[in-house]
């Protein structure tokens, strides 16, 4: 594989390749910003990627009390399926089982003003039943809200909330001397992301340590480990990595579009120039056949 050096970092010339999902951005509030995180983390937990979860799913930012409706503090999510009956499944479970049942919460769409009718995915619309009879329904412009009884007063919840084809996929791998020269690179480009808006890192930390390539050896698995990053498996297989990389991490954004996603790995890939023992940078790719959307990491470089 070909390799360039650009400000100290060895970065290889191929492209991470994504494709396209369905998504959805939510708000969710609480009394304090304590309990609007904890609903935020519990409903996007066990969403790292849809070769096993029902969504992919993570935190897009936090947002103050002049940013959401209802004036509380609040937490922007954003959840990823292959298709919108898929996803829509996903969020009514998700906020059904995590989020109804946290403390003083209500949820809202993320981004109203943007809603078609024809992408709607019901929320309100499900979760009313809870309500078992006592629930009921309030209208402001062209946003109908249900506010359903629970043993601390009402759950709040917008009735529908919007959806949009966005992008899942994009990718980072970080190659490091030591394994603790790798994560620290890592977690300094993840933090670099989390600054970009309506994009998320959704594996644990934003981090994957277990790259997984498309297939096995075994016909019951989509996925296995993608051995030629591996580091112990040099001598048993064909190896992508240069001889001082100890450590491999990989970064894996899902966002809006593929603009903020974009915008999300040139933000990474200029942290980890103030990180020392950084032996290489690349991307994940099928040959194109995967995914669309490909970024390839000399272009990204130049528009820094």
């Amino acid at each position: 594989m070909n390799r360039l050096s650009w400000r100290n970092l060895t970065v290889s010339e191929t492209f991470a390749e994504a494709f396209s999902v369905t998504g959805t951005q939510l708000t969710i509030t609480a009394e304090t910003e304590a309990w609007a995180e904890i609903a935020a983390r519990e409903v996007t937990g066990y969403g790292t990627s849809v070769i096993a979860c029902d969504a992919e799913a993570g935190i897009d930012q936090f947002l103050t009390s002049d940013q959401t409706p209802d004036g509380r503090p609040g937490v922007s999510i954003m959840l990823f399926a292959f298709n919108r009956d898929a996803l829509a499944k996903a969020v009514v479970k998700r906020i059904g089982q995590c989020v109804l049942t946290c403390p003083t919460t209500a949820v809202f769409d993320g981004f109203p003003e943007t809603r078609q009718s024809d992408a709607e995915l019901a929320l309100g619309k499900q979760l009313r039943y809870f309500g078992d009879g006592f629930q009921c329904s309030k209208r402001i412009g062209q946003r109908r809200f249900w506010r359903i009884p629970v043993m601390d007063g009402e759950f709040v919840c917008e009735e529908a909330v919007g959806s949009f084809r966005g992008v899942a996929g994009g990718n980072l791998l970080i190659g490091g001397r030591t394994q603790a020269e790798a994560l620290r690179g890592a977690e300094h480009a993840v933090q670099a992301m989390r600054i970009c808006p309506r994009v998320i890192m959704p594996f644990p930390g934003g981090v994957v340590r277990s790259g997984s390539k498309v297939g096995s050896r075994y016909p019951a698995l989509r996925a296995s480990t993608n051995d030629a990053y591996c580091p112990t498996l040099r001598a048993r297989t064909t190896s992508e990595l240069l001889p001082e990389t100890g450590a491999v991490y990989e970064i894996v954004i899902d966002g809006f579009d593929a603009a903020v996603v974009g915008q999300a790995m040139r933000a990474g890939l200029l942290s980890l120039t103030e990180c020392g023992g950084i032996t290489e940078v690349s991307a994940g790719n099928y040959g194109g056949k995967l995914g669309k959307h490909h970024f390839h990491l000399r272009e990204l470089l130049d528009t820094l």
